[in-house]
C-alpha cells in the first residue's frame, strides 16, 4: 500500500484535533481523533498538562480540600455536571476512597481505576482555565477539579496560587 492511501496514524488525528480548535473540549478532540482524553493530553504543549503519579491520590486530594469551594465535574458521553462544594475528607475501604462530610460532593471513587492525575493549565474558549483531572485505566476522566471564577470570570487569585503550587509540586 502507498503512503497516499494510508490512514493518518493517531498522533496525526489528535494533533489536527488539537490545531482545529486548540482551546476547545478536550473530549471533542479526542473523540474526533479516535483517542482517549489522556491520548490528547499527552500531545498538547508541555506546559499545558502534567501528568502525576495515581500514587499521590492522597496527596493531592488533600492538598485540593485547602481551596475551599471547588467546581468538581463529571463529564460522560451522556452528561457534564457540575456541583460546587469543598471536598470533604475521605477514608479507603471495600475498594473505594469514601468521600463524607458536610458538602454536597459525596460518594464513592474507585480510586484503584486512578492511572495518573494531569494538571492541566490551558485556554479554554478564549480564557485560562486550571483544573486537575483524575484519568482512569482507559484514558478518560473519573472527574475533574477547577479553579473556579468570580462573578466576572475571572480566576479565584486564592484558587489560583494554591493550583500554581500544586503544579510546581507535583
Amino acid at each position: 500500500m502507498n503512503a497516499v492511501n494510508e490512514a493518518p496514524s493517531l498522533e496525526a488525528r489528535i494533533d489536527a484535533a488539537i490545531a482545529a480548535k486548540p482551546d476547545g473540549i478536550l473530549e471533542m478532540m479526542a473523540e474526533t481523533a479516535g483517542a482517549s482524553l489522556l491520548q490528547v493530553m499527552e500531545r498538547l504543549p508541555d506546559d499545558s498538562v502534567k501528568l502525576v503519579s495515581s500514587d499521590k491520590f492522597d496527596e493531592v486530594w488533600k492538598s485540593l480540600q485547602a481551596w475551599g469551594e471547588v467546581l468538581f465535574i463529571v463529564h460522560t458521553d451522556d452528561i457534564v455536571l457540575e456541583c460546587t462544594g469543598s471536598l470533604p475528607d475521605g477514608t479507603h475501604g471495600h475498594g473505594y476512597f469514601n468521600i463524607h462530610g458536610d458538602s454536597p460532593i459525596g460518594g464513592h471513587i474507585k480510586a484503584s481505576n486512578c492511572k495518573a492525575i494531569a494538571i492541566v493549565d490551558r485556554p479554554f474558549h478564549g480564557r485560562r482555565s486550571c483544573s486537575v483531572q483524575f484519568m482512569n485505566q482507559k484514558g478518560n476522566a473519573m472527574f475533574k477539579i477547577f479553579v473556579r471564577r468570580d462573578k466576572e470570570r475571572n480566576l479565584l487569585p486564592e484558587q489560583l496560587e494554591a493550583f500554581d503550587q500544586l503544579k510546581r509540586m507535583a
